[in-house]
């Protein structure tokens, strides 16, 4: 469950916030346009969030990883985000 502590890690300079309640959080990195979905599992520990990822709103989820609280996955998504602005390789 995200307390509102946690919900404090999203910057709205770097995200557009659609949803933000205890357990789903839905955002827009406003650097790559791409979607995430964050939802809390109630575990404590490891794995306590899923990560999912689409490159469009019209596209599909898909699964993109987990995390131990909200931070980390915020972490995840920015590191995602700097690959995909200078690592990756164009086709």
């Amino acid at each position: 469950m995200f307390s509102n502590e946690d919900l404090k890690c999203l910057d709205p300079k770097y995200f557009n916030v659609i949803v933000a309640d205890p357990y789903d959080v839905t955002i827009m990195s406003r650097n790559t346009g791409h979607y995430w979905y964050i939802h809390s599992t109630e575990h404590s520990g490891d794995c306590s969030c899923v990560i999912f990822h689409k490159h469009k709103y019209s596209h599909p989820y898909h699964h993109h990883g987990s995390s131990n609280g909200l931070k980390q996955a915020v972490q995840s998504i920015q590191s995602h985000d700097r690959w995909q602005i200078c690592g990756r390789k164009s086709r």
